[in-house]
């Protein structure tokens, strides 16, 4: 199979509009890190970020402001 062959195949791999948008904030308490990520139908997208101790006060930070352009409050929360 050639690279050209290989891809239009991945290019053409259906995907499911169907695919309910994921939204969530993971903090991990124990090593101060923030992961940011959005799945949905538009594509993926992740975001991680060393805080250290203040890794929980920057996640909640973040869901509070609005900037105009993504809105992160109706993300899900989750610590670990």
């Amino acid at each position: 199979m050639t690279r050209e062959e290989l891809k239009r195949l991945w290019f053409n791999i259906p995907t499911d509009p169907d695919k309910k948008q994921e939204n969530t904030i993971i903090v991990e308490t124990n090593c101060g890190h923030v992961t940011i990520t959005r799945d949905g139908p538009s594509g993926y997208s992740s975001f991680k970020t060393n805080q250290g101790e203040n890794a929980l006060q920057y996640a909640l930070d973040r869901m509070s402001e609005n900037d105009g352009v993504r809105d992160l409050s109706k993300y899900q929360l989750i610590i670990k």
